[in-house]
């Protein structure tokens, strides 16, 4: 039973892990090709999936309510095609501590708290409390392997979340701290939220009903 999926599913869902992008950036996501990409985009536009909005100068392609419950419902059909739900979800459950300690990490990566003042901004002047914060996401991203290896063994689309978290890392520990928690560039931030949006979708959760 082959684990890939469906270029319609995988368009929609690159736009909904994504929340708004443009052509190239969809098609980036998957690896897809850009014309057939383009495509399915025009096609799910006029099925009233997907809609094109443009502002500041830049335009890109969002789901509507419509797009997302056809996403769900391809996702469910899916997972129930492999029978991989009850592993994505022991892998869910095991996420969830781990994003807290993300949550944290990118919370002590913006704040340091000073006398009298609990919320002050981290100005990284304090190299010992920026290596901490490192070093939690270090611990972070060795956790996550494993967990990383299950996704895929279940489906395809699942691969290269481990890579790019520890890309990021690698990037972040040789000095440049934007790629902790900038959300234009493919930060250990950026690549954690599309990973809790693909497993809250793939398991048909509610992110705002979580423990």
């Amino acid at each position: 039973m082959t684990r890939d999926s469906s270029l319609g599913l995988l368009v929609l869902h690159a736009v909904r892990i994504t929340g708004f992008a443009d052509t190239p950036v969809v098609a980036r996501r998957y690896g897809l090709d850009a014309a057939e990409t383009k495509e399915t985009l025009l096609d799910g536009q006029a099925r009233g999936w997907v809609e094109h909005t443009a502002f500041a100068g830049a335009g890109g392609w969002s789901l509507t309510e419509a797009g997302r419950a056809e996403n769900e419902r391809l996702l469910a059909a899916e997972l129930a095609r492999v029978g991989g739900a009850e592993e994505v979800r022991g892998v869910y459950r095991a996420f969830l501590p781990l994003n807290a300690l993300l949550l944290q990490a990118c919370t002590d990566w913006q704040l340091r708290p000073a006398a009298g003042d609990r919320l002050a901004v981290n100005d990284h002047s304090d190299p010992a409390w920026d290596a901490g914060v490192l070093s939690e996401l270090a611990g972070i991203d060795r956790a996550f392997v494993p967990l990383a290896g299950r996704l895929e063994g279940v489906l395809t689309r699942f691969r290269g979340y481990d890579e790019r978290f520890t890309a990021a890392l690698a990037r972040a520990q040789a000095g440049e701290g934007d790629w902790v928690d900038r959300t234009d560039v493919d930060s250990c931030h950026r690549v954690w939220f599309e990973l809790h949006e693909d497993l809250i979708a793939t398991l048909g959760l509610d992110r705002h009903a979580e423990p």
